[in-house]
């Protein structure tokens, strides 16, 4: 006979996956006695249309009340489904009204795991042999020791997902199953204490797909299961800060060296287009003379990519290097200028945002990270007229296509453009002009 169990269906607003136009998925949390589980709803809302008292969305309009009826009719079939269930188990839980809801089988078949082949490895300990691998690389300075941290840190996420989810200090590659790329997804968006971002997330997925590939090759598993996870979130458009804006974080004055040193190390970052690990890396060793007016140049391989990068020394970049020459630090360690731990230099990045006024399109204080330094760089030069194979070049990228992401056209240079065709076209009173 059936015990009596008890349901809540409660919709809450996910802020932490809110886009980049500031709307922020509704998610649905399934309750029952205790245990829960929680599906998106897939809607979105601006936060400041969601009433935190009656849980839904406010205002007016078809989107509002479209979303509104979506809510009630998720509680509704959630509720339906609930109550079909309890017919047929003696208990129901949460993960059991979702799968029916997402038509699934109410309790799906676990796979089988396969006996692991002789002397088959476990996706932690090919890990472990790929960061082994990866530290020599970085002994020799192959690669960035930036990357070699987010390896490590990757590790701890994937032994804390197996952990959670299949309840094993370890799992062999023939056991993973096709749901694994989206099971490692919920796992970092959903189950951990301080969840990612849908974007930071499905990149960690896709740092792990490159471990499970490795089992491919070993042929532990015929294919990979990760495949077909789709791992970039939608390319989001990151607008360029304006020369005005980047002028004014160079002019200003601050009474903290620190924030100085940060600020002078982002203006370096905004002439150069180097990534926050690239500048860190820098040293006299960098600086080149090139061509027959022994032009100096500041050329490496880039970190994240092995690639070559290679700008010419602007004026502003050439005064800070100037200025930083005789620097404890940078005379120390050998480095063109001091630059901070990657996580101390954003948190005053925000502080210098807040100092300066800076402000994004909404007209709140921007979240000034190390990447919109490079996105400035690339967004000045092509809009200068540099050519996009040539800034691909100065950006270290493997491909143009890579580069195209940090294209973007202003509204002066489509202004520029019609202005052009419109005088080929008219004439000054407005007449179409008369064809020869």
């Amino acid at each position: 006979m059936n015990f009596k169990q008890n349901l809540t269906v409660l919709f809450w607003l996910y802020r932490q996956k809110a886009k980049a136009d500031g709307k922020a998925p509704i998610y649905a949390r399934i309750t029952i006695d205790g245990k829960y589980t929680e599906i998106s709803t897939g809607k979105k809302v601006n936060p400041a249309s969601w009433d935190l008292d009656t849980k839904q969305v406010t205002g007016s309009g078809l989107e509002v009340k479209l979303a509104n009826q979506k809510l009630a009719q998720l509680q509704t079939d959630v509720e339906r489904i609930f109550n079909g269930l309890q017919t047929q188990f003696r208990e129901v839980t949460p993960a059991m009204v979702k799968n029916v809801y997402l038509g699934k089988p109410a309790i799906e078949q676990p796979k089988l795991a396969k006996p692991a082949a002789k002397n088959e490895q476990t996706v932690l300990e090919v890990l472990d042999e790929f960061i082994a691998k990866f530290e020599k690389r970085v002994e020799r300075e192959n690669v960035s020791y930036e990357t070699l941290k987010h390896w490590r840190s990757t590790k701890k996420k994937v032994a804390g997902f197996i952990k959670y989810h299949f309840d094993r200090e370890d799992i062999h590659f023939s056991s993973l199953p096709d749901t694994f790329a989206d099971d490692l997804y919920d796992y970092l968006t959903l189950h951990v204490a301080k969840p990612l971002a849908e974007v930071t997330a499905r990149k960690e997925v896709k740092w792990v797909r490159q471990i499970v590939k490795i089992g491919v090759k070993k042929k532990y598993i015929p294919s990979n299961p990760m495949e077909g996870f789709k791992c970039s979130g939608g390319d989001v458009e990151v607008i360029p800060l304006e020369f005005w804006q980047v002028e004014k974080i160079q002019q200003k004055q601050f009474s903290v060296d620190r924030i100085s040193e940060v600020r002078d190390a982002f203006i370096f970052q905004c002439f150069t287009g180097f990534a926050y690990q690239d500048i860190y890396d820098l040293s006299p060793e960098n600086v080149v003379l090139v061509g027959t007016k022994k032009e100096r140049w500041l050329v490496k391989h880039r970190g994240k990519t092995e690639v070559g990068e290679m700008v010419p020394i602007l004026p502003i970049v050439d005064q800070l290097i100037s200025k930083y020459q005789d620097h404890p630090y940078c005379i120390a360690n050998r480095k063109l200028i001091p630059v901070n731990s990657n996580y101390r230099y954003n948190v005053y990045l925000k502080d210098i945002a807040q100092l300066c006024e800076i402000r994004d399109v909404s007209g709140s204080i921007r979240r000034l990270d190390t990447h919109d330094a490079r996105h400035f760089f690339a967004d000045m030069m092509l809009n200068n007229g540099v050519p996009l194979e040539d800034v691909s070049k100065m950006l270290g990228h493997r491909s143009i296509r890579t580069t195209m992401r940090y294209c973007r056209v202003r509204k002066s240079r489509i202004s520029e453009s019609v202005a052009t065709l419109r005088d080929k076209l008219f004439d000054p009173c407005g007449s179409l002009r008369a064809t020869t």
